[in-house]
């Protein structure tokens, strides 16, 4: 049975809302938000000519909040009072619109609310792979037979063929959301992605050593640049994203406390717990004057923007062919894994959201328990055969 609430529609009450419950709005009549399974949705209802009618104006988010949403319903109130029908109106509009069209004003509207390197991906992404393909076609007619075929012919290339299977998605939700295309008809929802094989490398410890040792004789020779060995050497101690490292502030270390303070990263707004070899390395990092950055570029008042090519000399001398810069951080959590850290340690180290992205180290986790297993099983056969008092202290 649905429960009707009468209040104010605002972003906490919508907020609140559970599956089953309406609130109408008792400022605007006709207008408010529903859950019906699970996610709420602004709707405006209106009699007209008799008949009473529903019009759904788009789920609870971006673009639609409760002040967006309550101009829409003012919108389609005056559309309705002028005698224009607003759906068949979003029809004739949606049925003009193509995929380059939408795509733009994807970019421009939507498109600044991404992070910057997000939003060029999704226009190289557009531009490489989905406009070529579909950019004159009319967005409302993209069925999921088109976009089944379109993924099915990037399977050379599958990890480029997922994230643009996922941008299009993205690009068809959203136009949902304006009038684009009809609600629930997002063509890509089914369409099963590519099997990922990660790429995951992590050093040894012999293979650290020799990096370390390269490290110094750069730094000695000087064939490398010093703020780009002082990031390598961030990278490996903290387990950090490379744009995390190149990008830090100054402002954001405090030694003190052991911690940086990330006002953004991949992951949003996070702290980055610093060991304290981490900390004797910062603690004599040379600094610029004027410069904010931990990492100084070769132009003005900037950080350094690629380590690359230093990467491929050291990584060459070091006998790494292959290793790529993340397999650092992948090296920092398999190495916290081989000391009995248990994952939920291991995402909080390196700031995971998600669990199933520390799920990746799960094997890594388990070796620490197997020895332990061992060590369990020792100590009890030793004390069926009354030895086992010794090794029990060790245990």
């Amino acid at each position: 049975m649905t429960a009707v609430i009468h209040a104010k529609v605002t972003k906490v009450s919508v907020d609140r809302l559970r599956v089953g419950e309406t609130i109408r709005d008792t400022d605007l009549k006709g207008f408010g938000a529903r859950c019906q399974n699970g996610a709420p949705s602004y709707f405006l209802q209106k009699k007209v000519q008799g008949r009473v009618r529903w019009f759904t104006i788009g789920p609870h988010g971006s673009p639609w909040t409760p002040e967006t949403a309550r101009k829409e319903a003012n919108r389609l109130l005056y559309s309705l009072s002028s005698g224009v029908d607003p759906h068949r109106q979003r029809q004739l509009t949606r049925d003009k619109v193509t995929t380059r069209e939408a795509a733009d004003q994807f970019l421009a509207v939507y498109g600044p609310k991404l992070k910057p390197r997000t939003r060029r991906d999704y226009a190289h992404l557009f531009r490489l792979y989905i406009l070529p393909v579909f950019g004159s076609r009319k967005i409302s007619e993209l069925t999921k037979s088109d976009i089944a075929s379109f993924h099915a012919k990037l399977a050379h290339i599958p990890a480029a063929a997922n994230y643009a299977l996922a941008v299009t998605s993205k690009l068809c939700s959203w136009c949902e959301d304006i009038g684009h295309r009809p609600d629930h008809s997002n063509p890509c929802r089914g369409v099963k992605k590519f099997r990922s094989l990660k790429q995951e490398r992590f050093l040894s410890l012999d293979e650290l050593r020799r990096l370390g040792q390269v490290l110094d004789r750069v730094e000695a020779d000087e064939s490398a640049g010093l703020f780009a060995i002082l990031a390598l050497r961030l990278l490996v101690l903290t387990g950090a994203r490379l744009s995390e490292i190149l990008t830090l502030r100054w402002a954001h270390v405090d030694l003190t406390r052991s911690l940086v303070f990330l006002p953004d990263s991949k992951t949003g707004k996070k702290p980055l717990r610093l060991s304290a070899p981490a900390i004797a390395l910062l603690e004599v990092a040379p600094r610029v004057d004027g410069n904010p950055y931990v990492i100084v570029g070769h132009i003005g008042m900037s950080h350094l923007v690629n380590i690359h090519k230093p990467w491929s000399h050291i990584r060459a001398m070091a006998g790494l062919d292959g290793v790529r810069i993340h397999d650092l951080r992948h090296t920092f959590a398999s190495i916290a894994a081989a000391s009995g850290a248990s994952l939920p340690m291991i995402g909080k180290l390196l700031g995971h959201t998600q669990p199933q992205t520390t799920a990746r180290y799960a094997h890594l986790a388990e070796d620490p328990i197997h020895q332990l297993n061992n060590r369990i099983g020792n100590v009890i056969a030793d004390a069926l055969t009354g030895a086992g008092e010794q090794r029990l202290a060790k245990v």
